[in-house]
């Protein structure tokens, strides 16, 4: 996963800040082997008796597709915004009140989206147990000074 997404040169990050090293997550969440080996190590990491498996809106929904399959454990996507039409929910998924959930992240620099992601899964009655990350940039840092358990299958903070 690492090798396959590790890039070099100038970016900027999510955060605004810039960077010599990037992490592609579609060169590992597009790729059929190694979604399906990222799937496997995240699978060894959800929380105990987790009955749901969450993630925010984007490249994440192929990470926790992936493991859903793998797991057979259901899932619920959160938009970042309600949606104005339809059923104009936040949530997509069914989320029983109280249901251990994993919340899963591909790449995570700041914690800010996945941590949105997990107050709006605890507002529809989700008891949001663990977070997920499948390469921590930083991310996991700001989440556990927020109280949330983080577990990671890659942790890479190159210096720069």
């Amino acid at each position: 996963m690492v090798e396959a997404s590790e890039l070099h040169g100038e970016f900027v990050l999510s955060s605004g800040r810039t960077s010599t090293v990037y992490f592609d997550k579609f060169r590992f969440l597009t790729i059929p082997n190694l979604l399906r080996d990222v799937a496997a190590e995240v699978a060894g990491l959800l929380a105990p008796g987790t009955q749901l498996l969450g993630a925010p809106e984007g490249a994440a929904m192929l990470l926790v597709a992936a493991v859903a399959l793998r797991t057979e454990l259901p899932m619920a996507v959160v938009r970042k915004e309600a949606k104005a039409y339809g059923t104009r929910a936040q949530v997509e998924g069914l989320v029983g009140s109280g249901a251990v959930t994993t919340l899963l992240e591909d790449v995570s620099t700041t914690g800010h989206q996945v941590r949105r992601a997990a107050e709006v899964l605890a507002d529809a009655g989700a008891d949001v147990r663990r977070i997920v990350l499948a390469i921590d940039r930083g991310g996991a840092d700001p989440l556990r000074d927020a109280g949330y358990e983080v577990e990671a299958v890659a942790v890479l903070r190159p210096a720069e």
